[in-house]
């Protein structure tokens, strides 16, 4: 049968809210980072970021944190088909911490939660026969009702000849054995407990669970002894974790010590984060059970998913992608804490990041010094007509992919905030408008704090001009700022866009470019996106492109600037750039805006013809491209 889906899972989905202050207790926490949660939810998306077609049948609040979470799954690359919006019910919430090395105190909200409501009438039939495996997850047997949908997911799954597993996923305090204060708690013995999961477990192909899971499936402490209970109950094959000494898989009967079971190789890493570390060894799991592979080799894989989460903050967002892996699993351990390993979190970062810009058009309206020389022009006057500006940048958009504005918010503020749920790409800018040396906006702090109260959506721009022929100390000055920028956007979660023009400093040749790229990667800067003014020939271009592809083989790309030239000059420039799959498009600005905005300022343009106006050259800009692009696709 042709299935269109690698890996069903279903069960939890919440948000979680993770301490951000590590080393404290969970009261004490100051801050916290948003990430999706729940135990099948999180191996729905590790399994989507090593490359397998993965969806979550789950439920969720018809409200914010739901929509977050269903967008989310969809940026992760998961089917959201499955994902149920209940109007009656909230999500669940988890709030956690990393206390010490032993210690991560959570907390569960779900009374009533969205999740519990799943039901048999959520299970579709044809949508779990296009799987080829159902992964369920143990507390969704805690509840009649959420048993009796996953009971129909497998028997529907048994039926259609697709794989089943579970997940025990043990959590004492969601089967009613530990109180709310305990969401620590990883073990408490229960016979209710363990004679539910008895009575299921002959459902399932592989069954997955750390040595205390085993213990309340197998109904004693006695690992070995634990089992043989659930080896009498099942044929399945056992996978058993065992913490640091790794994981085991038993096929057939239960040997006289785990150490003679089929094992995969560990990694020696540190220790920072347990939570959710079982969640990325399943997904690993995944890959080599639904690949076939051997049970060493599939170990392997799940061992070092582990190892990812364990040394990173949260729980989805520290799980690997499959050329990540691929490099983990060739390269080795650097250094035990896996991030503080550079080259590790640079992959990690740059094959992670959600969405894909093939082609990017850009309206730049985040000129400031530009606009305030203009007569007419108020803060008021200003914040407005970027108002229109977005007007016109959504009107030739339409709701379509690859579009996008650069906005500032000191005069900007409303248009950016505008902008943020439309679908565009946001860039705002950081620098001081034409500052030699470097200087950032203020708003910023001399830390680049600032960048925290920023929408992760937006991507930090920052225009540098740098030549190679720089004295020492203006080379310096500049590269301190844009690290502690490149430095302060990653801690946040933000992407980051360098622009760089040497021309406005001094002559510039083939090489120019090439020399400053090869530069900042240098010195540790690697940009999502470059943002370059048009070279000079296609010699340039090479260069410039050979010395990004060098060092980051997974870069957004290079946008190609305007510097005001007439349209005429603008399509040379297009139709010289879109021979390089690379460039990925154009940002240009007062080319589109500027005579708008000084008829406007001025007013003798009204509003709408002013963005009919943007409006028309944008959108003939962006045909432009799209044109240059095509007349290369056809010559290639």
């Amino acid at each position: 049968m042709n299935r269109s889906l690698d890996v069903i899972t279903i069960g939890r989905s919440s948000v979680d809210l993770y301490g951000a202050q590590v080393g404290g207790r969970l009261e004490d926490m100051g801050s916290f980072r948003k990430y999706i949660g729940g135990s099948p939810t999180n191996i729905a998306c590790g399994a989507a970021r090593l490359g397998l077609r993965s969806a979550v049948i789950t439920r969720v609040g018809n409200e914010h944190m739901g929509r977050f979470i269903i967008e989310q799954l969809a940026r992760e690359g998961v089917d959201t088909r499955g994902v149920i919006t209940d109007a009656q019910r909230l999500t669940a919430l988890v709030l956690l911490g990393i206390r010490d090395e032993d210690s991560f105190p959570l907390i569960f909200y779900r009374e009533n939660c969205a999740d519990m409501a799943l039901g048999e009438d959520d299970i579709d039939a044809d949508f779990i026969a296009q799987a080829r495996a159902v992964v369920a997850t143990g507390t969704h047997l805690s509840n009649p009702k959420t048993e009796a949908a996953v009971l129909k997911a497998l028997d529907i799954a048994r039926t259609s000849g697709a794989r089943t597993a579970l997940d025990i996923d043990y959590r004492p305090n969601l089967w009613g054995v530990a109180t709310h204060g305990d969401g620590e708690s990883r073990f408490v013995e229960s016979a209710r407990v363990t004679r539910k999961l008895q009575s299921t477990l002959h459902l399932f192909d592989l069954i997955v669970g750390t040595e205390e899971e085993f213990h309340i499936a197998g109904g004693t402490t006695d690992t070995l002894a634990a089992l043989r209970a659930v080896r009498a109950a099942t044929e399945a094959t056992l996978i058993c974790k065992r913490g640091a000494s790794g994981a085991v898989a038993i096929t057939g009967a239960i040997p006289d010590s785990l150490d003679l079971a089929q094992s995969g190789p560990g990694f020696p890493i540190e220790v920072f984060n347990v939570l959710g570390a079982g969640d990325g060894f399943f997904a690993g799991l995944l890959l080599g059970w639904l690949g076939d592979e051997s049970w060493p080799r599939t170990l392997e894989y799940a061992n070092a998913c582990g190892a990812f989460a364990v040394s990173r903050h949260g729980c989805t967002p520290a799980y690997p992608s499959r050329g990540e892996l691929d490099f983990f699993l060739r390269r080795g351990v650097v250094r035990p804490d896996l991030r503080n390993d550079a080259e590790l979190e640079q992959l990690h970062w740059s094959t992670n990041r959600a969405g894909e810009w093939p082609t990017l058009r850009v309206f730049a309206f985040d000129h400031r010094i530009q606009l305030e020389d203009m007569d007419g022009y108020t803060v008021a006057r200003g914040g407005a007509f970027k108002r229109l500006c977005l007007a016109a940048a959504q009107r030739v958009a339409h709701g379509g992919a690859g579009y996008g504005i650069l906005c500032d918010d000191r005069i900007g503020r409303q248009a950016l905030q505008a902008a943020s749920g439309t679908g565009l790409w946001v860039g705002r800018p950081c620098e001081w408008p034409g500052s030699r040396p470097l200087t950032l906006e203020p708003e910023l702090g001399p830390d680049c704090g600032g960048l925290e109260e920023w929408p992760r959506a937006q991507v930090a721009k920052v225009l540098c001009f740098c030549h190679p022929d720089d004295t020492a100390e203006m080379r310096a000055t500049q590269e301190e700022t844009v690290t502690r920028l490149f430095t302060a956007a990653r801690r946040n979660g933000l992407e980051f866009l360098l622009e760089i023009i040497p021309s406005k400093v001094g002559p510039v040749d083939e090489d120019t470019n090439a020399r400053l790229i090869e530069r900042f990667y240098q010195i540790g800067v690697f940009p999502d996106w470059w943002k370059l003014e048009p070279l000079q020939s296609p010699l340039a271009w090479e260069r410039a492109i050979a010395a990004i592809e060098r060092h980051d083989a997974n870069t957004r790309g290079i946008l190609v600037l305007g510097l005001d030239a007439p349209e005429e000059e603008l399509v040379a420039s297009f139709r010289a750039a879109a021979s390089f799959p690379l460039v990925r498009g154009f940002a240009v600005g007062r080319t589109i805006f500027a005579d708008a905005a000084r008829a406007w300022l001025k007013g003798a343009m009204s509003d709408e013809a002013a963005i009919d106006a943007m409006a028309e050259r944008y959108g003939r800009l962006c045909g432009l491209w799209d044109e240059a692009r095509s007349g290369r696709r056809e010559v290639a």
